[in-house]
């Protein structure tokens, strides 16, 4: 089992994270602060509790406004001296019959999801571009991107879409910059009994996962910094599953416990 703690060293580096406020995003950031990092985020809301550890700052900015997260970024940079890693992590969608939903809420689900992240990164290339080390940058995808998802069609689409993004950056802007994706399986967040259901739904679904739970928050953290650590300076264009062995296939009976 996990400490929960992280041996990675991130001293004098600057990340910047989006959707820091709670969830997989505050864990990112904690993690991130915890290995020595300054770290920077922002979120639509402010976080309802303050963060464990000073060196984390926080800004209520709507990612899918450009103007506003250029902005954001060039303060990062100023006030850090620059930017070394970028944690694309925010993201979501409410649930919805595809059949039904309206062109208005599947433009908001394809802004946040791919268009915010794809923007997000090339605001911040000029920022790790001429930095000694280059810069690192780590997109959350999710287990939506790689199988059907109905119900959340749009979200599975622009996750699948920035997985090929990521693989595409990597080879426009390497060696100067690295770009690697998460994808995270279902985690147990604040918000876990709105998207999975009562403990029974839960247990049919975490039934059908080789790990047998959800994940930890902070266990797709580590899988970000392993990804964004000058450690890893080989690991560019990857797809790093941190899904619990994903889902049991439904046509393969189990085997008896």
């Amino acid at each position: 089992m996990s400490s929960g703690k992280t041996r990675f060293d991130f001293s004098d580096q600057t990340v910047v994270v989006t959707g820091g406020s709670r969830g997989i995003g505050r864990a990112i950031c904690e993690a991130f602060a915890e290995a020595g990092a300054r770290v920077h985020t922002c979120s639509r809301r402010p976080p309802e509790t303050p963060f464990a550890h000073a060196t984390i700052t926080s800004e209520s900015i709507d990612v899918r406004e450009p103007e506003a997260t250029e902005a954001w970024l060039a303060r990062c940079a100023e006030a850090s001296g620059g930017i070394d890693v970028l944690v694309n992590n925010a993201g979501g969608a409410p649930s919805v019959a595809s059949a039904g939903a309206s062109p208005k809420l599947t433009n908001k689900i394809l802004a946040l999801n791919l268009n915010a992240p794809l923007i997000l990164s090339q605001q911040v290339h000029q920022h790790m571009v001429a930095r000694p080390h280059g810069g690192a940058i780590v997109n959350i995808v999710s287990i939506s991107s790689q199988r059907p998802t109905p119900s959340s069609v749009a979200y599975g689409a622009a996750k699948a879409g920035l997985m090929n993004a990521t693989w595409s950056q990597a080879v426009e802007w390497g060696p100067a910059i690295r770009v690697n994706c998460v994808v995270s399986g279902l985690v147990e967040t604040e918000l876990a009994g709105e998207h999975f259901g009562d403990a029974a739904q839960k247990k049919a679904i975490t039934d059908a996962i080789p790990a047998g739970r959800f994940a930890r928050a902070e266990e797709i953290a580590h899988a970000v910094l392993f990804l964004a650590a000058r450690d890893s300076s080989y690991v560019s264009g990857a797809t790093l599953e941190a899904f619990g062995g994903g889902e049991w296939p439904p046509t393969v009976p189990r085997p008896p416990a």
